[in-house]
């Protein structure tokens, strides 16, 4: 207790004790060796002239017989317990910063306190595909036994201290779930490897010690309650301590990417399709089918409200390469098909023989490119579940609202289509649905062939 009490920066170990052994005033200090990493130990020399030791079995413990504590220890490790070794040493070697002499005194058994969460957290990630690795200072065994207690698949465990030089380390990394009695050096090393590697690596941490693995990773994730810097280097910080926060922070990221995706896709078939009819028209030198306020009024039905409900959905998709290639796979048949077909219905609504005003034909023209604007969203959301068809109806219904209401109507310079246009929309719209299906299908397997990537 006294030992714990003195502790001017007690780290989870000395507060434990400090709990389980209370004392009054403790001693006056005289000397000290604080608890490093690198050490595994600490040591106090107080004024009445004791000195202790307190540390990790095999450090405090290499300087005295083998056996001392060796059974015990072991089945400690073997139970998933941690166990520290108290050890008297001498005055002068804690003044001169030399840890000699130990005598063991106590073997103190500690139980992890695993929160009630880590199982689910862990199996959610390894249902994703994160190959989990567990990075601890403490012995191996034992924190391969808390590792399979929460779920943690690949418990092959090792001293980090007999981690081989490269390039055997990297291969021995990767074939290994638990490592235990890390440097922090040692913990940058393991990250590094991994990404030399090619992976993308997320750490987490709240201690000095993990300040280099945390500032190297792709992802560093500090705890709120961790030192500050950790938290300073880190790209994220859980404000709750809770890993359990994590799977939504991957599900979030998973929603942003995947709805901006299919939201890119949406604007750049519009991009498409309008260079294609801006070309197609001024090679023939028709009229432009198109007002800006009916342009308006196409972007939104078919662009910018859908793109809207749609960046809410959630996503549980991992996150793939290839953003830019599936995008254009899917754009650029789906843009050039939707440009020729309305482009061929609106010439062909120029033709004089058919007596259709300009009016006319701008009308059909723009309910064809809606029409069609909704078929790529079919197609680019599907499978359609309920409130995907529920909000393509309502899209569609509000343009008939405003072919309905005639101010509305005049506002957008729009005709009533005869019945005669509704059903040539609807054959036209049929057959190019089919091609953009075709052609987006095609695309996307030449795309997936040539870069290797899940074009889907």
């Amino acid at each position: 207790g006294a030992i714990a009490a003195s502790d001017p920066d007690p780290n989870p170990t000395m507060a434990a004790l400090a709990e389980a052994f209370p004392v009054g005033q403790p001693p006056q200090v005289s000397a000290r060796i604080p608890f490093s990493s690198e050490r595994k130990v600490s040591a106090v020399a107080f004024a009445d002239g004791t000195a202790f030791v307190v540390g990790a079995p095999e450090i405090v413990l290499a300087a005295v017989d083998g056996t001392t504590f060796d059974d015990e220890v072991a089945d400690l490790a073997q139970r998933g317990r941690r166990a520290v070794v108290v050890g008297s040493i001498s005055h002068e070697g804690v003044a001169s910063g030399a840890i000699e002499g130990v005598r063991p005194t106590f073997l103190l058994e500690f139980a992890e306190n695993v929160r009630p969460d880590a199982a689910e957290t862990v199996g959610y990630f390894t249902e994703q595909g994160v190959e989990l690795k567990v990075i601890s200072g403490d012995s191996p065994v034992t924190v391969a036994a808390v590792a399979a207690e929460v779920g943690v698949t690949n418990t092959e465990s090792i001293d980090a201290a007999a981690l081989p030089p490269p390039p055997e380390f990297g291969e021995v990394a990767h074939a290994t779930g638990v490592f235990g009695r890390v440097t922090p050096e040692r913990k940058r090393e393991l990250v590094n490897a991994f990404q030399d590697d090619g992976r993308v690596v997320a750490m987490t941490g709240d201690g000095v010690n993990d300040v280099l693995a945390v500032k190297d990773a792709d992802l560093g994730i500090a705890m709120g309650a961790g030192s500050g810097a950790t938290r300073a280097v880190s790209q994220l910080v859980l404000l709750d301590n809770r890993f359990s926060s994590l799977p939504h922070v991957v599900a979030e990221g998973r929603r942003v990417v995947a709805n901006m995706e299919r939201v890119a896709s949406l604007f750049l078939t519009k991009t498409v399709y309008a260079t294609v009819l801006a070309v197609l028209i001024g090679f023939v030198g028709l009229t432009f089918p198109f007002l800006p306020r009916q342009l308006t009024l196409i972007g939104s039905i078919t662009i910018g409200i859908p793109a809207f409900f749609l960046s809410f959905e959630p996503q549980e998709r991992p996150i793939r390469e290839g953003f830019l290639p599936r995008v254009l796979a899917f754009a650029v048949p789906a843009g050039v098909v939707t440009g020729v077909a309305s482009f061929l219905l609106y010439g062909v609504s120029r033709i004089d023989a058919l007596g259709l005003s300009l009016e006319q034909s701008r009308t059909a023209a723009t309910t064809m490119m809606i029409v069609l604007g909704l078929v790529i969203i079919y197609e680019l959301i599907e499978p359609i579940e309920f409130p995907h068809a529920l909000m393509l109806g309502a899209l569609f219904a509000s343009y008939v609202f405003v072919l309905a209401i005639p101010p509305l109507r005049d506002l957008f310079q729009l005709t009533v289509p005869r019945w005669e246009a509704w059903l040539v929309i609807a054959v036209v719209s049929l057959v190019a649905g089919v091609v953009v299906k075709l052609g987006t299908t095609l695309a996307r397997r030449w795309v997936a062939e040539r870069y290797g990537i899940d074009a889907s």
